[in-house]
């Protein structure tokens, strides 16, 4: 199975840049840090943190992919030229050779996953202690061939307990036609 944000059409055609953002917005600073995007796909919610966070923003973008992330950096040297973002052709299931990060995104991404904790539990290993996780998922258990494991915030937060993480925080929400919400929750480490 590909891990890919391969369906970001469906965020492109019914979300915009600015609902990508308002999602991500309470989680970024416009302080220097480092960012993962894992499973960044054409790069909607990448384009959306380097916006929030700024020019000194430093991002890493992984996906599987190699044409969506052609695609990728195609529109940051459109809108943010001279950004610094990484483009790793990369499955993020495996290990990455990337720093240290203040924060981690999967923005519909994790739900390609099936086994969700033992990825989870070796995911905080890139978080500084003050690292965040990000989630942007469809709030629905009920998964199909696109969304095979979806994760409702109910679940998430179950999930977290037995993974090491706080509480999620859920920061946004935007209607969906695909499964009805799509919310987006940031998570830090115990």
């Amino acid at each position: 199975m590909l891990y890919s944000h391969h369906y970001s059409f469906y965020s492109l055609y019914f979300m915009n840049h600015y609902d990508h953002m308002r999602l991500l917005r309470p989680a970024v600073t416009t302080k220097k840090q480092v960012w993962a995007d894992l499973g960044s796909g054409d790069g909607a919610f990448t384009l959306a943190l380097r916006e929030l966070g700024g020019e000194a923003t430093e991002i890493y973008s992984v996906d599987i992919d190699e044409s969506r992330l052609a695609l990728q950096k195609k529109h940051f040297d459109e809108m943010f030229p001279g950004s610094k973002v990484h483009f790793f052709h990369e499955n993020f299931t495996q290990p990455l050779d990337i720093p240290m990060m203040d924060g981690i995104i999967m923005a519909n991404s994790l739900h390609y996953i099936e086994n969700k904790i033992p990825f989870l539990i070796d995911l905080k290993e890139y978080l500084k202690p003050t690292g965040k996780l990000l989630i942007v998922e469809y709030n629905s258990e009920a998964g199909n061939r696109w969304v095979p494991y979806p994760l409702s915030l109910q679940a998430l937060g179950k999930l977290c307990q037995e993974t090491g993480f706080l509480p999620p925080q859920k920061i946004g929400s935007q209607p969906s036609e695909f499964l009805k919400e799509i919310y987006s929750a940031v998570m830090q480490k115990k």
